[in-house]
């Protein structure tokens, strides 16, 4: 395992602030914004803030453009070369493209 896997894995198993391990008795809370590290207590994440500002702003933005500009599925009909949106399921009962409206 290389060494940026291991301490991923570390993280992710105990308080990113104390270090203290996630056991039965302590539920870790995720951080809100990016979801890299978990916290013991409020008290550990806001302590933590300073240290994790720079890579959650970076990791949030990547899932925020992740949501904004995920392509869509097409269908096994290819896509409208005019829109470029999914062509009907069934383009027998139709002579037009319903996406565009061209023939």
């Amino acid at each position: 395992m290389s060494e940026d896997n291991a301490s991923e894995a570390d993280t992710s198993l105990c308080c990113a602030s104390c270090g203290i391990a996630e056991i039965d008795d302590i539920n870790m809370k995720e951080c809100d914004a990016c979801d890299l590290v978990k916290y013991c207590s409020d008290e550990c994440r806001k302590d933590h803030k300073s240290q994790h500002e720079e890579a959650c702003n970076k990791r949030a933005a990547e899932l925020r453009d992740e949501l904004l500009f995920k392509q869509p599925e097409s269908t096994h009909y290819g896509d409208c070369p005019i829109c470029c949106l999914p062509l009907p399921l069934d383009q027998m009962k139709s002579i037009i493209s319903c996406c565009c409206s061209k023939a």
